[in-house]
């Protein structure tokens, strides 16, 4: 059983444990609302009442990455954020700075971390590369600081670390990338040279409704609404698939 306790305006959530050697320990986890210590004690009590409950217990950054995304990303993250998020730790942050001591990060760490991907080479993607050489964008640097500045705020949570080093770390400006725009005349000639009909019809789908590649793939026919009726009436409906 776990219980809450306040303490210099803050919210721990305490309960026992049994560490390795068998000897019983008290675990102090400190939160910010009442409303976040009840959700953590409630955790604590369901877990343990199926045997699966978890002390965070890390020494390296890799391991506090394992038990941030067991123990939060599972349950908090949509399936696609989940995926997105996973890629990211795999890609540049397990491999690059995971075997690091926690207790040796702090915000210059982070920052040097952060300039350091910007010389690093993108890991590629299932999506088409318009350059095999190009290195990690701000974009994604970004959505790295996120993902540690928020796997740090459970680890403060957790009494894994004083302090989160990611709140004042400076995180490279985000540098938009152009992207090329097709023109009404170049979507003309591109339908009139076409002889694929199927991609004829997807071109001005994507043009027409503002579709992208993954709802265009994701269209089916019980999503279009192509009746005389809502032709005629100038409300010919696409219903997009939540999925894509």
């Amino acid at each position: 059983m776990a219980s809450i306790k306040e303490r210099n305006g803050k919210y721990c959530v305490i309960y026992t444990y049994t560490d390795e050697n068998g000897n019983k320990k008290q675990k102090w986890e400190t939160y910010k609302t009442k409303a976040e210590a009840k959700q953590r004690k409630k955790e604590i009590e369901y877990k343990e009442g199926l045997g699966q409950f978890i002390i965070p217990q890390c020494k390296y950054l890799r391991e506090l990455l394992d038990e941030y995304v067991s123990l939060y990303g599972r349950d908090k993250w949509s399936l696609s954020t989940y995926d997105r998020n996973s890629g990211l730790i795999n890609n540049y942050i397990r491999p690059m700075i995971g075997d690091t001591k926690i207790t040796d990060i702090t915000t210059r760490y982070l920052e040097k971390y952060y300039q350091q991907l910007l010389k690093t080479p993108a890991v590629p993607t299932v999506a088409p590369k318009k350059n095999k050489n190009a290195l990690v964008g701000t974009s994604t640097i970004r959505d790295v600081h996120k993902i540690l500045r928020s796997c740090f705020e459970q680890a403060v949570k957790w009494e894994l670390m004083e302090k989160n080093p990611a709140i004042y770390a400076t995180v490279p400006k985000y540098k938009p990338n152009k992207r090329e725009i097709w023109t009404a005349e170049t979507l003309m000639y591109a339908t009139e040279v076409c002889e694929d009909e199927i991609l004829k019809l997807a071109m001005n789908l994507s043009f027409s409704a503002s579709l992208r590649i993954g709802e265009l793939c994701g269209l089916t026919w019980d999503c279009v609404d192509i009746s005389q009726e809502a032709v005629e009436g100038g409300t010919c409906s696409i219903y997009i698939n939540k999925e894509y």
